[in-house]
């Protein structure tokens, strides 16, 4: 069984710049099954767009896809986790800050990734959660 999170991250995720417009991010989820993109400068983390974050600051408020930057609706104040930290803590974050996804950083270079499925598929792999997790994306 797993013990750190760079065990169990997933190395290398999907980012794009502070510039990128929310129609390309939205394509990138869509087109890469993931709900999260992460926003960075020179592998540095600049901030997290979730599909929530498109609904909630980018279509509730009709912004326009290609004028909309990731900086417009990034959330900044990002809790991240460092990939030798345990399993353990990586949940204790993720309840405290009521979160499901960590990005993982190495001093400041962002390394990574890890969703709250990952956890349940190491932990717990026959939960419903885990299920949900590995199964196939909705097309």
């Amino acid at each position: 069984m797993a013990q750190q999170i760079s065990e169990i991250m997933t190395a290398d995720p999907i980012t794009v710049t502070p510039q990128t417009d929310i129609g390309e991010i939205a394509r990138l989820m869509r087109d890469e099954d993931f709900g999260e993109v992460l926003v960075s400068e020179q592998d540095h983390l600049r901030g997290v767009v979730t599909d929530r974050d498109l609904v909630i600051r980018a279509m509730a408020d009709d912004r326009d896809l290609h004028s909309t930057r990731a900086q417009d609706v990034c959330s900044s104040d990002v809790v991240t986790c460092a990939p030798d930290a345990g399993i353990d803590e990586a949940v204790r974050l993720m309840r405290e800050h009521a979160v499901r996804r960590l990005p993982i950083v190495d001093g400041d270079e962002l390394v990574g990734t890890v969703t709250i499925g990952d956890i349940a598929l190491e932990r717990d792999p026959d939960s419903a959660l885990a299920d949900v997790s590995s199964a196939q994306p909705n097309r």
